[in-house]
């Protein structure tokens, strides 16, 4: 059984009955605020989830469907997004220097947060 709690761990969020979010399917999940700080999410399905202002910081994402999820203002530095569906996602805001997005599929136009550094 998984918890995931706000940033300030005062509100849960999301109960998961499972060993990990690896290849889970988390889709349209309300994550706003999520402590996903070093998190397994490798290839979990997150598209149209509600991930504003998340702490991602150090989360493995790679493989993981992202699109049109709300990453807006999320904070994604050090994130492993290699090979990510990212396409449609909001990233406006986000904080992503130092993720890795080797292979990532990113909105249209390629177009990354002003705070994005690119890790190949």
């Amino acid at each position: 059984m998984i918890h995931i709690y706000d940033r300030k761990g005062l509100l849960e969020l999301l109960v998961l009955d499972a060993d990990t979010f690896a290849d889970a399917d988390l889709s349209h999940a309300a994550l706003i605020e999520a402590n996903l700080v070093e998190m397994n999410l490798r290839a979990a399905d997150l598209s149209h989830a509600e991930l504003r202002h998340a702490d991602l910081r150090l989360a493995d994402l790679s493989q993981a469907d992202l699109s049109h999820a709300d990453l807006s203002h999320a904070d994604l530095r050090g994130a492993n997004l290699s090979g990510a569906d990212l396409s449609a996602a909001t990233l406006a805001g986000a904080l992503m220097t130092g993720a890795i997005l080797t292979g990532a599929r990113l909105p249209p136009g390629g177009s990354t947060p002003a705070r994005t550094k690119r890790t190949e």
